[in-house]
């Protein structure tokens, strides 16, 4: 075995004694641990295998049922028997070996001498080579234990270092370095320089530090090192200083009702600061209360190391329906030193609710419902409304309707009232007293979940609603509406247009029906009040702008002799057919030309008419019939609708009012008599400048210049 391992075996001798006395169950007297500590073995050349060197006495003073021994020099070990057998042939041995005793309630050390060994030994060479620094003296300091939370007066000693030579020298004094001696927390424990005794100073917290790692070494009086350093480790031993505690005050959870005994509902955990590795945070909890304690005061279990929360409560008695309430509380406590009578409590509340599953299905309150409305009216008429045992606000709860018969036209429709779960039964379109005056509805209702397996719908989940339809007096209803009818524009006034046809719906009362204009835009028309018969008042016009694509509507109302009188409106379309009523006329009326151009086209015009084909186009356009204007003018037809005037010789500038004809291809044709303007113009670099005097007649004109060039030659 290393050095290093002797070292830390040495280092428990001084303690042995103190931690054995203060160790709880020894009996009266006995002092557990080796009860002789020294030993001397005669030096044999070789220790043979097997065979017994000496008797140690060790006595953990409960049967030494579980100690545990180990010798500091390899091949030896201490049997059952407590003999000290080589384990294996040994040739070398050490002067002094290390028999360690280590069990529940004893630690202890003894020493084993080797008498006889030759100074000059190789055992002895052995030993010590590779180590000449370590064979005179070397540095020994055990692990030291303090309890937490210890009392004045302070300091006390915990342990001590030693120093293994012949002698310790009386300059070489013990040093005690690292956190909690020289650093931060600082002065929590000394050693005494000269025997090496280790203190603590103040009581310790073991949840705030649980153990500490210092150095230990020797240095002479100038402070140099002599020894070491050594790691001392000091272990705080707990105490049962701290309460369970939970992390929540309160703790929520839910359970299905009719859930089998021995659900788990939930998992309650408290944290105890203390060591985990002792009773001191072994939790163990327990259900203190139940409120309320109805159908039996233990619905529930709590498992004493997890504490999972389980149900004890049969699934028949677990009905959130007959239970007196769907909250449960249960008072938990937590209780460390594995729930002894001295253990630390804490204390939480689980609030454990009763969830609901849709195992009661939804009954109407009355097998019949009973609705009136009146004829033509909409909206809902009557409120169905129904029992459900199970939780309100859930799908289990929460009903949906349906129209299973009895509604063949699809008049009615129905609806949940998300508020109050009741049945919004609505008429959608108009029902008709003279068609039927009574229906009869059949209505089912289910919830949004589907029922457990166990449970079904029954003849209470169907309701029959009876709807009585009220009579009101009705307007008249116009057929065919709109009406369409054809006719010529431009047909004598007073002419037959359209009959109106107009029938009272209510047949089971005698009523009369008169006709009113109720709206027509241009004033044309007019309606006999009897007989519905409507005429022309004026002439009808196709280009008017009343007319939109030929069409003109007109609105009409009957009256009926109800009380209170009502009434109907109906629609008059007439499709105008066109008379070539309208003479076609010349576009654009204006047209330029300049009075040195070359080229004597002047412009395109073209012909427009508001009447349609074939009362329209082609046109026919032509010079008016004045004397000469042939001489000067011409006109050229270009396609159907457009004509080119051109000048034969060139003019002055001055303002031309040519005259023009034309003529549509209706039958019979209408023609026009127009003028065109034309400016001719002196243009210089692309501008146009045209006289502004009032225009020449172009038939006066020309006949004037035939004068001035007929003259001169008389």
């Amino acid at each position: 075995m290393e050095t290093g391992v002797r070292i830390f075996l040495l280092l428990l001798i001084q303690q042995t004694a103190d931690v054995g006395c203060r160790q709880e169950g020894h009996h009266e007297g006995c002092v557990p641990g080796f009860q002789v500590k020294q030993y001397q073995v005669a030096y044999r050349r070789t220790f043979q295998k097997g065979l017994p060197l000496l008797q140690v006495e060790f006595d953990d003073c409960a049967g030494n049922e579980d100690v545990a021994f180990e010798v500091s020099v390899p091949g030896f070990r201490v049997d059952k028997d407590l003999n000290l057998v080589p384990w294996r042939d040994v040739t070398s041995s050490r002067r002094v070996m290390f028999i360690h005793g280590l069990g529940a309630r004893a630690d202890d050390m003894a020493q084993v001498h080797i008498t006889g060994l030759p100074l000059e030994s190789p055992h002895v060479l052995k030993e010590t080579a590779g180590l000449p620094h370590r064979l005179k003296r070397s540095l020994l300091v055990p692990p030291m234990i303090v309890t937490e939370n210890q009392r004045a007066p302070f300091p006390r000693i915990i342990g001590r270092s030693h120093v293994i030579s012949t002698e310790k020298s009386w300059d070489h004094i013990f040093r005690l370095t690292g956190h909690g001696a020289d650093q931060d927390p600082r002065g929590l424990f000394t050693i005494d320089i000269d025997t090496g005794d280790v203190s603590v100073t103040r009581s310790l917290d073991r949840e705030v530090i649980d153990s500490y790692q210092l150095e230990v070494s020797t240095t002479d009086l100038n402070g140099n090192l002599v020894e070491g350093p050594v790691i001392l480790v000091i272990t705080v031993i707990d105490q049962n200083d701290n309460r369970p505690i939970f992390r929540e005050t309160r703790y929520t959870g839910e359970v299905l009702e009719g859930s089998p005994s021995g659900t788990t509902v939930m998992t309650m955990m408290a944290f105890d600061a203390d060591d985990p590795a002792t009773d001191n945070a072994a939790l163990r909890y327990n259900i203190l209360r139940q409120s309320p304690d109805k159908p039996s005061p233990n619905m529930f279990y709590i498992d004493a190391e997890r504490g999972d929360i389980v149900t004890v409560i049969s699934p028949t008695l677990l009905d959130r329906e007959t239970l007196p309430t769907t909250t449960y509380e249960l008072e938990i406590v937590a209780k460390d030193m594995a729930g002894s009578e001295v253990g630390l409590t804490g204390t939480a509340t689980a609030t454990i609710t009763i969830t609901d599953k849709n195992d009661h299905a939804p009954e109407f309150t009355h097998p019949l419902f009973e609705a009136y409305v009146y004829e033509g009216s909409t909206g809902v008429v009557v409120n169905l409304t129904v029992d459900d045992r199970d939780d309100p606000a859930t799908g289990a709860w929460r009903a949906l309707y349906s129209i299973i018969n009895g509604d063949p036209t699809r008049s009615f429709e129905i609806q949940t009232n998300p508020d109050n779960n009741e049945g919004m039964l609505s008429v959608i379109k108009g029902l008709d007293y003279e068609g039927t005056a009574f229906h009869k509805i059949f209505i089912k209702v289910e919830n949004e979940d589907p029922l457990v397996p166990d449970v079904g719908y029954g003849p209470s989940s169907t309701a029959t609603v009876q709807v009585r339809v009220l009579d009101i007096n009705e307007g008249p209803v116009f057929f065919p509406d709109p009406l369409f009818v054809t006719r010529m524009e431009n047909i004598p006034v007073e002419s037959f247009v359209a009959s109106l046809n107009a029938t009272d719906p209510d047949t089971l009362q005698l009523q009369s029906v008169r006709y009113a204009i109720l709206r027509d835009p241009a004033g044309w028309l007019t309606v006999n009040q009897l007989r519905g018969t409507v005429n022309t008042l004026a002439a009808l016009d196709r280009e008017s702008p009343y007319v939109r694509d030929n069409k003109y509507t007109a609105l009409f109302i009957a009256i009926d002799n109800g009380s209170p009188p009502a009434t109907g409106t109906g629609t008059l379309v007439i499709y105008l057919e066109d008379y070539n009523d309208n003479a076609p006329y010349v576009v654009p009326s204006v047209a330029q030309v300049c009075e040195d151009a070359h080229d004597m086209n002047v412009a395109i015009v073209g012909g427009r008419d508001k009447d349609l084909p074939p009362n329209g186009a082609p046109f026919n356009i032509e010079l008016g019939k004045q004397p000469g204007l042939d001489k000067t003018w011409k006109v050229t037809r270009v396609n159907s609708t457009h004509s080119q005037i051109m000048l034969l010789q060139s003019l002055k500038k001055a303002n031309y009012q040519l005259p023009l004809i034309i003529t549509d291809s209706g039958v019979p044709p209408l023609s026009n008599n127009t003028e065109v303007k034309v400016q001719v113009c002196v243009c210089k670099k692309n501008k146009m400048l045209c006289s502004s005097a009032h225009s020449h007649h172009a038939s006066l004109f020309i006949l004037l210049t035939t004068l001035v060039l007929v003259l001169p030659c008389l």
